[in-house]
């Protein structure tokens, strides 16, 4: 595997602002991992659904051991934290501890929306963007793919074991049946400060351009006006 680099510039997938974070865990955060996963308690992922989630939720995710889930949740916002694409492309405001869920032959999850409002034991907050992390890699199981259909049609994810993808909590998505092997994932959460997806996608798209001309331009007039103009639709679209 090819080592982390938080200076390399972003790539984006764009279906309704999905985009996809390469290597986002690099090899020894996801040995660690699995390491930590490895004899924990698995239960009904119909446990964490919602009422309308529950009729077409078929996988397991770990149970809540607190020391086991702080040790999981430091390496994985970690990560996040560090993640331009990440910040930029999800603009946080809060984001909800990971769930670790896996699927073994005959499992899938159904066409759905993620529930709109969350948090159970601790401050409830909205659900912007939905982030999805590969732990293994896709040859270690036939199928579970996570699937979102958008205005463009429907787009396929299966990525390598350390890559994420983010997109709208609002999308309808769904995992495809896995046939063998085991699929293992961690799901988060994301509250933005910008609850509008085009205007998430504007901005991310706008702070690429912004980022490439205080590189190349730093001192230039239009790299003032870009700046500025990044900033201030921050201020102006935030919604604290």
């Amino acid at each position: 595997m090819r080592p982390h680099s938080n200076a390399e510039p972003p790539t984006q997938t764009e279906i309704d602002m999905l985009l996809t974070i390469p290597q986002l865990l690099n090899s020894a955060q996801l040995d660690k991992i699995s390491q930590v996963l490895e004899g924990a308690d698995f239960v009904d992922g119909k446990l964490s659904a919602g009422f309308a989630a529950a009729k077409v939720k078929q996988n397991e995710e770990m149970r809540q051991e607190p020391e086991r889930m702080q040790l999981l949740i430091r390496i994985l916002m970690a990560s996040l934290g560090h993640h331009a694409t990440f910040r930029f492309g999800a603009l946080p405001h809060r984001v909800a501890d990971p769930i670790f869920a896996r699927y073994r032959p005959g499992m899938a999850y159904g066409d759905h929306v993620d529930d709109p409002i969350m948090g159970t034991t601790g401050p409830r907050f909205r659900s912007d963007v939905s982030m999805t992390v590969f732990l293994n890699p896709p040859g270690d199981y036939d199928g579970g793919e996570l699937v979102i259909r958008s205005t463009f049609g429907e787009r396929s994810v299966k990525l390598p074991a350390g890559d994420a993808v983010l997109y709208p909590s609002s999308s309808l998505h769904h995992v495809a049946g896995v046939t063998r092997g085991e699929r293992l994932v961690a799901l988060t959460w994301i509250q933005s400060y910008v609850r509008d997806p085009a205007r998430r996608e504007l901005l991310y798209e706008l702070n690429l351009a912004r980022e490439a001309l205080l590189k190349e331009a730093p001192g230039a007039e239009h790299t003032g006006y870009v700046d500025r103009s990044y900033a201030n639709l921050v201020r102006m679209w935030s919604d604290l």
